[in-house]
């Protein structure tokens, strides 16, 4: 999964789809990123972007990913953030990591039909809290 989560970062932000994966792998010996909930926050620092960007997947089915709760996961949001970045990181991962708490977050993630009502749960989510 991690791998997988590694090209899409490539292929939308033009990062290094390897040194993305080493920086997750890396970042996962620490201590597992599964967030509880069926939801997990893998996550790394890389060269060649300036700002954190995310890639979103909801699985079809769940795997086991030794998360906090021991609960297999469906919900994973990558986070990437630049390889000097602290603070944004910071805020970026708090922000993912409020989001995925909230039970009926999850829910509507898991009840979207495609990925565009996906895309609108998540976007009315940053409008909804920039306001």
């Amino acid at each position: 999964m991690l791998a997988q989560l590694s090209v899409i970062a490539a292929e939308n932000y033009f990062v290094d789809a390897d040194a993305v994966l080493d920086g997750m792998v890396e970042r996962e010996r620490l201590g597992p990123t599964g967030f509880g909930g069926g939801t997990a926050i893998p996550h790394c620092k890389v060269s060649g972007i300036d700002m954190p960007v995310a890639v979103f997947v909801r699985l079809s089915k769940s795997v086991p990913y030794d998360a906090v709760d021991d609960e297999p996961v469906d919900l994973v949001c990558a986070l990437i953030s630049p390889a000097q970045d602290g603070a944004s990181h910071l805020r970026a991962l708090a922000e993912v990591s409020r989001l995925f708490r909230d039970e009926k977050f999850r829910a509507q993630l898991r009840g979207a039909a495609d990925s565009s009502a996906m895309y609108a749960v998540l976007t009315f989510s940053e409008e909804r809290d920039a306001a």
